[in-house]
């Protein structure tokens, strides 16, 4: 019902509106009309006697502007963006109830920064990566030897170093048979052990050496009945100390036994744990 009676006052002529009780005061402007004003339209009723002819023909125009924040607010949601309407002058406002500009730290609450937002969801397994370079060889320290003596030996001297004519383990030639010396060239923790076979009626007075000083002794007192006597020890050595056996002579005759058939007197060692990892 109400579109047809639109359509019905449209269609009437312009000299059929004054009956309808149309204002006779003179209209007010409530905001500034477009300048220039549009030209009226080939069919716009241009009579000097109609005060709707005097009236200029508004076509009202809006410039939109969206101004963007610098960056996010905290919690994963964007900042709302700010709309400016020219329609009226001095009618800038923002989305949200807030004037353009009103708000220079960004922030919608007053320049505090809001609760941090939740953890967001665990992204997909990156591609797996390219081999990186070969690194350097591990080496590992290592040193050893075993050797023997086939002939017994009696002291000559007050000291006497005690020498050997069987290689059994002898590792880099570190050991020298002549010398009857071991010369470290891995240093560590060693592992060092002395066999020997007593000589009836005598002394057996011996010393496991680290270059000038005695660091175990290895004794067995004068009997009618000859016995195997052994020692051993732990002992760190730096690079470039010798290790050997010295035969120590005191008031009666030290000696040890042995004979070409059997092997009776061994001397020998090992690196445990090289100075690297300890």
């Amino acid at each position: 019902m109400v579109a047809p009676a639109l359509l019905l006052l449209l269609a009437l002529p312009a000299g059929a509106w004054r009956g309808l009780g149309l204002p006779r005061r003179p209209c007010v402007q409530c905001c500034r009309p477009a300048w220039p004003p549009a030209a009226p339209g080939p069919g716009a009723h241009m009579s000097d006697g109609d005060p709707w002819a005097q009236l200029p023909r508004l076509r009202p125009t809006i410039d939109i502007s969206i101004l963007k924040g610098e960056h996010p607010q905290r919690g994963g949601h964007p900042r709302p963006r700010l709309y400016r309407d020219t329609c009226a002058e001095g009618r800038d406002r923002a989305q949200g109830g807030l004037w353009e500009g009103g708000d220079p730290e960004g922030t919608m609450d007053g320049g505090k920064e809001g609760p941090p937002g939740s953890r967001g969801l665990r992204g997909r397994k990156g591609q797996k990566g390219q081999a990186g370079l070969p690194g350097a060889q591990c080496t590992r320290a290592y040193a050893a030897f075993s050797v023997g003596r086939r002939e017994g030996l009696h002291s000559a001297d007050a000291l006497q170093a005690v020498t050997f004519d069987m290689e059994l383990v002898n590792l880099d030639g570190a050991f020298d048979l002549a010398s009857g010396r071991f010369l470290c060239t891995a240093p560590g923790v060693y592992f060092l052990s002395l066999n020997v076979h007593t000589w009836n009626y005598k002394e057996t007075y011996l010393h496991i050496m680290r270059n000038t000083h005695a660091a175990a002794v290895l004794y067995a007192q004068p009997s009618e009945r000859s016995v195997m006597q052994a020692q051993s020890l732990l002992l760190p050595l730096a690079a470039g100390d010798a290790v050997w056996v010295r035969m120590f002579q005191r008031d009666r005759d030290n000696a040890i036994f042995g004979e070409r058939g059997d092997l009776y007197i061994t001397f020998s060692g090992h690196l445990v744990k090289p100075d690297a990892e300890l």
